[in-house]
């Protein structure tokens, strides 16, 4: 998963801490921006895997969108917009 592990590095601080503020959050610690980034790409790893799973079950080698709202219905994350 190299190509994610380099994806993770480029969310910048500034896109953390817009997300922090968002959430309610006034001040964050330099040391929170890597952890952030390591928790990202664990649950990113989790979700991708799901989906890739739902995509070879059904024999494709393209990844749809219902592939990815799957995998989160699994891991128990709702995305609304996308009921079946």
């Amino acid at each position: 998963m190299d190509l994610l592990r380099d994806s993770a590095k480029k969310i910048t601080k500034a896109s953390i801490l817009r997300l922090a503020r968002r959430a309610g959050v006034a001040r964050i610690n330099a040391k929170v921006y890597d952890e952030v980034r390591a928790a990202l790409r664990s649950y990113l790893e989790t979700i991708i895997r799901d989906a890739a799973i739902y995509c070879q079950h059904e024999r494709r080698k393209t990844m749809k969108s219902r592939d990815v709202v799957h995998a989160l219905k699994r891991q128990g994350n709702l995305m609304y917009g996308f009921e079946q």
